[in-house]
């Protein structure tokens, strides 16, 4: 079975459209290397004008399209608009989801529901309305954003729901490697520590920065750029051999 991609290939990145994310970061970083990108996005505005931009710095086609990744119909109808716009999809990387800081004592059903949804639930249905294509083609490349607060159990901005839903997309990941992988399909995750975005809870202070840094073992936390690279290499053609894994990517926070 070839491994081999095509000429002209497209990668979809769910939740990329937010200003300091490392999804929209990511996406003009897989612009440079010549993927065409699909956006997904909660806000389709958003997500449209980052395509946009996109297409105009890089020369690639990119499409932006809105949709809630946990309602299923919606993100089916997403990706089908992004397959008819764009070259032939290879890859997916899930970076769309939500933080949630409440104490577990506090856990309302909705609150639980309203991170589980969109970080487990939005993951798996973007994942196999992408899968059913990629199949078709015998090669395909499936990323899952997880976090160290899946691994540590926490001891980050968010709590327990957010780590139980990352812990989850680890499973998930593994579970579709192992099911997917006799049709030409890997699946990994990248674990990211603390890195700088809004997700933490809004724009770090310097010595937030330092103390959060202090956990790990290198002198600084993370930055956009590192999980872009990551990703990189795990939707690239040389990481065929690569499937199952997650790669942590947190300056030594967590060490297994």
């Amino acid at each position: 079975m070839s491994q081999v991609f095509p000429a002209e290939r497209t990668v979809i990145l769910t939740g990329a459209a937010s200003p300091r994310g490392i999804g929209r970061y990511t996406a003009f970083y897989l612009a440079e290397q010549g993927w065409n990108i699909g956006i997904l996005d909660v806000d389709g505005d958003a997500a449209a004008q980052t395509a946009a931009e996109v297409a105009e710095q890089h020369g690639v086609k990119a499409f932006g399209v809105g949709a809630n990744i946990a309602d299923r119909e919606a993100t089916f109808a997403a990706i089908d608009t992004l397959e008819a716009e764009l070259p032939q999809l290879v890859a997916i990387v899930n970076f769309a989801g939500v933080a949630s800081p409440i104490p577990y004592l506090e856990l309302t059903p909705e609150e639980w529901q309203r991170v589980i949804s969109v970080n487990l639930d939005g993951v798996h249905w973007a994942t196999q309305r992408v899968a059913q294509s990629l199949v078709k083609h015998g090669v395909g490349r499936i990323v899952g954003i997880s976090s160290v607060s899946a691994q540590r159990g926490g001891g980050t901005f968010s709590k327990t729901p957010y780590s139980a839903s990352k812990a989850g997309v680890i499973g998930l990941m593994r579970s579709i490697a192992r099911e997917l992988g006799p049709l030409g399909i890997t699946a990994n995750c990248v674990s990211p520590g603390p890195i700088d975005t809004d997700i933490m809870g809004g724009t770090l202070t310097e010595e937030r920065k330092t103390a959060m840094a202090a956990d790990g073992v290198l002198p600084r936390i993370g930055s956009p750029r590192d999980i872009a690279a990551a990703v990189a290499y795990l939707i690239s053609e040389d990481s065929g051999f690569v499937t199952g894994q997650t790669l942590n990517v947190d300056g030594g926070l967590y060490m297994h």
